[in-house]
């Protein structure tokens, strides 16, 4: 007679795990080291004490992620074009009734990298276009330097709505505006995805990191690689920095380059 647990039991334990991870993080775990995948056949396979105690398993796809708001207009969206259309009117949080304009994003529709950042400034909420300022005139030069134009990648932010005095997102903001820039990434279907800051890399990843932490590691957002790296913002400010981001852009441009044709 084995002691190995039926499949119904592990089934059942399982399941509470993923209750207790989802719980425990507010949202489903959408992300892993690259490094350090388990499938969901190999968990098939585990027993119940090798379940691991920290996020390191993708338990949802970007499509079940989405499946949660299948009751919603926007979520059968078929282009770009098309969600804009249906949510740039978003009131789902109150910076619907402080912002000037709708920062939904801007670029290659079907681009193979994906441009994260935090939420919209000053300059962007007056344009309703993303990195428009003196950031994103950096922004623009960084790509320049290792071989990527704006208009051949996609630029989005975790938050589509500027937050008062630029101020961080509030949990309750992110959660309303995920959703869309989830939407998005379906959309376009980018290869890799490049954060910037610690702000779109831990509410993008789901992480309680610093940014230092977070530079250099790999990881991916629902199978999608994920670079993260500073904000064009913080270089400003502190140009020394920027030695550590062109390290970073040269990772992405080789993770680039070694992409299926």
């Amino acid at each position: 007679m084995t002691n190995e647990p039926r499949e119904t039991d592990l089934a059942t334990e399982l399941e509470r795990f993923v209750k207790e991870q989802a719980s425990r993080f507010g949202d489903v775990i959408s992300y892993v080291p690259a490094k350090r995948v388990t499938t969901e056949k190999n968990i098939a396979s585990m027993s119940i004490a090798s379940i691991p105690s920290v996020p390191s398993v993708v338990l949802v796809t970007l499509e079940e992620k989405l499946s949660l708001h299948q009751n919603e207009p926007w979520h059968n969206a078929k282009s770009l074009k098309e969600l804009e259309a249906l949510i740039n009117n978003c009131q789902k949080c109150a910076l619907g009734a402080t912002r000037i304009k709708f920062v939904f994003g801007v670029g290659d529709p079907h681009a193979k990298v994906m441009v994260i950042g935090e939420a919209p400034g000053a300059d962007e909420d007056a344009s309703g276009e993303p990195f428009v300022g003196r950031a994103g005139q950096l922004l623009n030069k960084m790509l320049a330097a290792v071989e990527f134009k704006r208009e051949e990648v996609f630029i989005a932010n975790i938050l589509k709505s500027r937050p008062p005095n630029n101020r961080d997102p509030k949990p309750e903001e992110v959660a309303a505006c995920e959703p869309y820039l989830w939407k998005q990434i379906s959309l376009i279907q980018p290869k890799l995805i490049l954060c910037l800051g610690r702000i779109a890399g831990t509410n993008l990843l789901k992480l309680n990191e610093s940014l230092g932490k977070m530079r250099n590691q790999d990881y991916n957002f629902c199978g999608i690689p994920v670079v993260v790296t500073y904000h064009p913002a913080a270089l400003m400010r502190n140009p020394d920095w920027k030695h550590g981001a062109w390290e970073d852009l040269k990772r992405l441009r080789r993770m680039y380059e070694e992409l299926p044709a």
